[in-house]
């Protein structure tokens, strides 16, 4: 099964796709994105700023796909710490993303993320239809 990169616009890192298309298989994955802007710099003007930019990176990844979140079957977020606050903020992001009918979503927190300005982490499989 050939492998298909897809990289939105100035994202690319090297030797790093941020998604992949595995063809016939109806199935697209990225890697992990974080809420970061056109530069690459963690977005910290504030936690739902980073929430957003996070998804606007997934869905611009989606996009070089020509796919969007109604094709998203999971998504897993990496918390940097576990938050009551923040988890209500990241709750009221993902809702304007996905679908609120069955958001396929799951949540872990690990010990950290590749910089400290980070606060969440995400990956996600779509299907391709």
């Amino acid at each position: 099964m050939p492998l298909v990169p897809a990289n939105p616009e100035g994202a690319a890192w090297p030797g790093v796709s941020m998604g992949l298309a595995v063809t016939g298989s109806g199935l697209f994955l990225t890697t992990g994105h974080t809420g970061t802007d056109a530069q690459g710099e963690p977005v910290t003007t504030s936690v739902e700023d980073q929430v957003v930019a996070l998804f606007e990176n997934l869905k611009a990844t989606l996009a070089s796909a020509g796919l969007d979140f109604e094709h998203v079957a999971q998504i897993k977020a990496y918390l940097k710490s576990f938050d009551p606050d923040f988890m209500s903020t990241y709750r009221a992001v993902r809702s304007r993303y996905l679908n609120q009918t069955c958001p396929p979503t799951s949540i872990a927190v690990q010990a950290g993320l590749y910089d400290d300005r980070l606060l969440i982490e995400a990956e996600l499989i779509a299907v391709v239809p």
